[in-house]
């Protein structure tokens, strides 16, 4: 009994942080984390791994992860 009045309030606690995620998009306040690097340093990552340089050399030269380097390379 006790584990469905759970479910029920934490469903309501959701429901209420994504009305309230819409309404600040809409204010134009909640836009997320902002990017590590800027379009230019894309695009110079983009240009040194298509010529084949080290993924992990690029990222420590622009100080982010390999991860981070891949995602750029995926997008």
């Amino acid at each position: 009994m006790l584990g469905a009045f759970a479910e029920f309030e934490r469903a309501l606690i959701k429901e209420r942080q994504r009305e309230g995620i819409a309404l600040a998009k809409n204010r134009g306040v909640y836009r997320g984390r902002q990017k590590s690097l800027t379009s230019s340093q894309i695009l110079d990552l983009r240009h040194r791994a298509a010529a084949g340089e080290a993924k992990a050399g690029v990222a420590r030269e622009f100080g982010i992860s390999r991860e981070t380097v891949y995602q750029y390379l995926r997008e």
